[in-house]
């Protein structure tokens, strides 16, 4: 089932703890304010199943079409619907990442600088220190307890935001939880530097490849791992004149075989798609795939580009921001 109180918290970091090693499952703590009340953002750094260590991934220059909405929410918790074409994260479906850039870090080592508690401390920390940065924390909300001071802090009533990490291809007790569009993250703007920091966590216990209906892991594709033969190497999305017809993507075949695109698709971020006819890709070639705009359609707006296999699995995933499709006739390379 779904995350029932999957949102947004927009808000400014105040303080922070760290839960003590010796804790079963060790969370960081993150006091902040929302303009209105204070809340705590819980992010979790070990998990319960097994590999303990979680997936991370930190970008310092991150980029997305999600980004020019978030600028203009009020501070405060914002619930998000399931679906494409907003601000729900989906590390899937989104194009947040390429999840192969993730990798396993342990909650909690001897030294400085060496694991996840620290490297989520070093970012926290800069936001706690700086006036204009502002975090978005993306999970589900508990609270208010009204009667309840929060354990970390003290403020009441107590309330806040967890699951702040990937929320769908889990697997045992944890399935029940699984959804699309409603992964968990933390986005900290620093706007005096136009600069946007993500944190993005999983458990290696999750599948990156799921339903697109109820999120749980596609069994098939996590046992066997999916090929990514082909990727998308640029697209022409503001074409000079009117954009019917002259829209395109350019695939490469990254591979030593041949590959057949008959029964491949592109997708947009509404995930309308554009099926591929039966075309070859001879080892190193490029091909570009001219769009029709009645289906897929790339917006000036901003937007993501996905490929997707015949089995209807992602196969490459890429984004561009509304910035990166204003100058019209250029090409956006990936």
């Amino acid at each position: 089932m779904p995350l029932a109180t999957y949102g947004v918290l927009k808000c400014r970091a105040l303080d922070r703890k760290i839960d003590p090693s010796s804790d079963p499952s060790p969370h960081y703590q993150v006091l902040v304010d929302d303009g209105h009340k204070k809340l705590r953002i819980a992010v979790n750094v070990k998990s319960q199943e097994s590999p303990s260590d979680l997936l991370y991934l930190v970008d310092d220059a991150f980029q997305h079409p999600i980004l020019s909405q978030l600028v203009d929410f009020n501070l405060g918790f914002h619930k998000l619907k399931h679906q494409p074409g907003g601000v729900a994260l989906d590390f899937i479906r989104g194009n947040l990442f390429h999840p192969e850039a993730m990798k396993p870090l342990p909650p909690d080592l001897p030294g400085l600088g060496n694991d996840l508690k620290e490297l989520i401390d070093l970012y926290i920390q800069r936001a706690i220190q700086s006036e204009e940065a502002t975090l978005y924390a993306f999970g589900a909300s508990w609270g208010p307890e009204a009667s309840i001071r929060d354990k970390y802090f003290g403020f009441l009533p107590g309330g806040g935001i967890h699951d702040i990490h990937m929320n769908q291809g889990s697997i045992r007790g944890f399935q029940e939880s699984n959804g699309v569009y409603q992964d968990g993250g933390l986005l900290i703007h620093f706007p005096d530097r136009n600069q946007w920091t993500g944190i993005f966590l999983a458990f290696q216990s999750q599948c990156f490849h799921t339903d697109d209906r109820t999120g749980d892991a596609i069994k098939a594709a996590c046992e066997k791992p999916v090929k990514t033969d082909v990727q998308i190497l640029a697209a022409l999305v503001n074409p000079i004149g009117a954009d019917s017809r002259k829209q395109s993507v350019t695939l490469m075949n990254i591979s030593p075989d041949d590959v057949n695109l008959n029964g491949w698709a592109l997708a947009d971020r509404q995930k309308r798609k554009y099926q591929l006819g039966d075309m070859s890709l001879k080892a190193g070639d490029v091909i570009t795939i001219p769009l029709t705009n009645t289906d897929a359609q790339l917006s000036n707006n901003g937007s993501t580009i996905t490929l997707l296999n015949p089995q209807g699995i992602k196969v490459h995933g890429v984004s561009y921001t509304k910035e990166q499709a204003q100058q019209q006739g250029w090409t956006i390379v990936f």
